[in-house]
């Protein structure tokens, strides 16, 4: 009777762990699955940002979960783990990526823990696709580093052109030290502003601070026209209030991280001009917004990760094109091997997104070349359009 029973433990055992571990159900009826990493913050400065962008990719996986992959098809699973803004902390989520053999890799919000991670996928030539990591440094020396967005030199050249056709001429410019976006973004945006003949008061902040009162305080002793800081939006919204209850007087303007509805909720009510550059505008495609809207209001965990409404960020959007681009690169390469995906990728040329047509340069980077200007409406929390802008 022992042995009876131990044998049957031993069967339930082995069966359990095929079912754990076999061959790929994603929730489409069985069959076979390739697997995409999420490679996003979910917490840490950047969290509610990297929330955003997973929420564009998990969307787009709900309106196509397979792809067919030189004649077979395929169920699409979605890996997603935090890297928790954390440039050490991403190097493990990174490994753990590698580790469950994934074909390819979307992200990461955050240009720096993309930089931190970049040596673990070429490491194990798994391919990459930032969505809206600008740095430049995320592809300059990673061949298997690509993106879907466009570059800090250009959008530092797009915020300083914007700033400076608009009657600005002293800019105070606040980054976080030792944050590769943030002060990236402002050394490309001093370079051009000065070039066009502007001045620019400089400072930075450390890691965990909370106080923004001497910062603000400085850019109005100091005389400037314009208040640039291009930070995550959790020290955005403490600007934000700074600035009120300092009455600022002064435009804030920042890039991409700024488009948030973090920040529409901070600046709402309040006394306070905020003009950013972005990817997306919300209405440039409206079957895309009405919906994934109305897939925030029927899932509430996704409406929670939106910030508890509807609002929709660029970042989503870019979130949902990459993926389209990860599908098309896998039926490219008609293959599910990594390393033939990556060789898929230079050539690829994918139209119809709603961030519109990618295609990659000979660094990896996409040929993008204009930004979306919009501005907070305070009355009513919601993003205006303002024009379309070039570098030139």
């Amino acid at each position: 009777m022992k042995k009876f029973l131990a044998l049957t433990m031993t069967l339930l055992l082995v069966l359990t762990f095929c079912v754990g571990c076999g061959g790929g159900d994603s929730g489409s009826g069985g069959g076979d699955t390739i697997k995409i990493g999420v490679f996003e913050p979910a917490s840490g400065d950047n969290g509610a940002g990297g929330k955003q962008e997973t929420l564009g990719i998990q969307y787009a996986n709900k309106m196509q979960p397979t792809v067919d992959i030189g004649g077979t098809e395929y169920n699409v699973e979605l890996v997603i783990v935090d890297n928790e803004s954390d440039n050490s902390k991403a190097v493990t989520a990174a490994q753990n990526l590698v580790s469950q053999n994934v074909s390819i890799v979307l992200g990461s919000y955050g240009s720096g823990v993309s930089i931190a991670a970049a040596d673990v996928f070429a490491d194990a030539n798994v391919p990459a696709i930032g969505v809206t990591c600008t740095n430049p440094q995320v592809t300059a020396d990673c061949e298997q580093y690509f993106r879907i967005c466009f570059l800090d030199p250009f959008q530092g050249t797009v915020l300083a052109n914007y700033a400076y056709e608009n009657g600005m001429r002293k800019a105070y410019c606040l980054s976080k030290l030792g944050d590769d976006y943030s002060v990236g973004l402002v050394n490309y945006f001093v370079e051009a502003f000065k070039a066009l003949g502007g001045e620019v008061v400089e400072e930075q902040f450390p890691d965990k601070n909370s106080d923004f009162t001497s910062y603000v305080a400085n850019a109005k002793k100091a005389g400037c026209d314009v208040f640039f800081s291009p930070v995550s939006t959790e020290a955005a919204a403490l600007i934000i209030d700074q600035a009120e209850a300092q009455a600022l007087g002064m435009p804030l303007l920042a890039g991409d991280t700024w488009d948030s509805n973090v920040i529409t909720g901070a600046a709402k009510g309040k006394n306070v001009d905020i003009v950013v550059t972005t990817f997306y505008q919300e209405g440039g495609n409206p079957d895309f917004d009405e919906g994934i809207k109305a897939w925030f209001e029927e899932d509430s965990s996704a409406m929670t990760n939106n910030g508890g409404n509807t609002d929709l960020a660029a970042v989503t959007a870019m979130g949902y094109d990459a993926y389209f681009v990860a599908l098309e690169a896998m039926k490219a390469a008609g293959s599910t091997d990594p390393a033939e995906i990556l060789a898929a990728l230079p050539s690829l040329q994918v139209s119809g997104l709603v961030c519109g047509d990618v295609s990659f340069n000979e660094t990896g980077d996409a040929n993008k070349t204009e930004a979306f200007v919009k501005k907070c409406n305070t009355e009513t929390g919601e993003w205006e359009f303002l024009t379309k802008q070039s570098a030139q």
